[in-house]
Order: C-alpha cells, then sequence, then structure tokens
C-alpha cells in the first residue's frame, strides 16, 4: 500500500468512528435531562479536559509556542480570558485578539 492509501484508510476509519459517536449521542440525548446528574458529570470532565489541555500548552508548548517565553504566554491568557468575560462570552474575538499578541508580543521580546 502506498501513502496517498493509508492517508484514505485513515480519513475513513476516524470518520467512521466521529459519525458513529455523535449518533450514538443523537439517539441516547433525547432520554437525557441538561438538569441531570449525568449531565453535570460529563460537562465537568470535559471543561476539566479542556483546562489540562490548555494548562499543557501553555506550560509545556510545542512548536511555534516554543518561541514565546512563558510570560508571554500567561499574559495573552490572561488578556483574552478579560476580553471573553467582557465580550459576553465570544470566542472569536479573544482567538484572533490572543494570535495577534503572541505574535507581537514575541517579535518584540
Amino acid at each position: 500500500m502506498d501513502l496517498s492509501s493509508n492517508l484514505i484508510l485513515v480519513i475513513i476509519v476516524t470518520s467512521g468512528a466521529t459519525f458513529a459517536s455523535r449518533f450514538l449521542g443523537i439517539l441516547t440525548a433525547e432520554n437525557l435531562s441538561d438538569k441531570s446528574k449525568l449531565f453535570d458529570w460529563f460537562n465537568c470532565v470535559a471543561y476539566s479536559i479542556l483546562a489540562a489541555l490548555i494548562a499543557r500548552m501553555v506550560i509545556f508548548p510545542a512548536g511555534a509556542l516554543l518561541e514565546s517565553t512563558l510570560l508571554i504566554r500567561i499574559i495573552v491568557i490572561l488578556i483574552s480570558a478579560i476580553v471573553f468575560i467582557h465580550s459576553k462570552k465570544n470566542l472569536v474575538l479573544p482567538t484572533i485578539l490572543s494570535f495577534i499578541l503572541l505574535t507581537f508580543l514575541s517579535n518584540i521580546y
């Protein structure tokens, strides 16, 4: 098998897994109340995983983030979090701002 057929196989398998889990979620979500303790538990797990991934990216960066210092990364996150809160939880504005800030501060220092 050549590389292109391997990539096609990987795309098919990962797409199947993604759509299967979404389909099962649709089937089971009808009977799940968003006020239930199970829903709260899944919500907490999802937010904790997201927080852990963000912390990992800040403390142990990879790729282009290696070029910035820890102080710059922390400053960008704090400013982006403040903008997120004050922009009524708009995700687009802090995402674009974080890119601009990280690029600007990394080029200065």
